[in-house]
């Protein structure tokens, strides 16, 4: 059963749990999962249940709950007399996560270039625009919108359910990455410019060519993160 929501001056009420019939630790997660990977929470800063009690209107055992949740996706971790703290992704982190995500997101394209109808390489055009204009506007939140958006279609088209599924355990740590690339005023040009390279060979349905470039463009993503990630 949800706990109750009160009402406490202070506090940001967009970020309480409310009454659904999510399970109660569901709903905490996710909260904190937002909270971590929109920048709230910084990679290293210590999680005080206290604290997190207050964020969400709930009780200690349902965020203890939520925070063990967390920690097998790979965003938090306990350490020993200290508690729970936001985990630090490692140069050696992002690059296992770049080279899957290079693997899985090139034959996604590969498959989206042979498989995908008419309509959904027009929807895929209408995102890289909607990317452009959110680039436009240097605003974070806006570019990740429409990245997430860009990639919904991708895989949607792509005819292979396994391909999100295997990348979904993977999507808040990519986010978190995808933060450090943004954050080079360099990197947006050049990634625009690479997903203009991989929609060109989708319209022209060249399925080697959209894997190739695709690759590329995750290898790039990479380069720029793990330089951003040097101590």
């Amino acid at each position: 059963m949800s706990e109750p929501v009160q009402k406490k001056q202070g506090v940001d009420m967009s970020m309480r749990v409310v009454v659904t019939p999510a399970p109660v630790r569901r709903q905490v997660a996710e909260i904190i999962r937002t909270a971590i990977t929109s920048g709230r929470f910084a990679p290293g800063q210590r999680l005080i249940e206290k604290d997190l009690c207050e964020l969400t209107g709930v009780s200690r055992p349902s965020v203890r709950e939520a925070l063990r949740q967390l920690e097998t996706d790979g965003l938090i971790e306990v350490i020993p007399h200290k508690g729970p703290s936001v985990a630090r992704l490692t140069r050696e982190d992002a690059a296992g996560i770049y080279q899957v995500r290079g693997a899985l997101e090139a034959l996604a394209a590969q498959s989206f270039a042979s498989v995908a109808t008419d309509a959904e390489v027009a929807q895929l055009r209408n995102a890289v625009t909607a990317l452009k204009a959110a680039y436009g506007t240097e605003d974070v939140e806006q570019i990740l919108v429409a990245k997430h958006a860009f990639y919904q279609i991708l895989f949607a088209g792509a005819g292979n359910p396994t391909i999100p599924a295997l990348l979904r355990t993977l999507t808040d740590r990519i986010t978190l990455l995808r933060r450090v690339t943004l954050s080079s005023p360099q990197r947006g040009a050049a990634s625009l410019a690479e997903i203009d390279v991989i929609l060109d060979a989708i319209e022209r349905r060249d399925a080697a060519a959209a894997h190739a470039a695709t690759l590329h463009h995750i290898n790039e993503a990479s380069k720029s993160a793990l330089q951003a990630l040097d101590p």
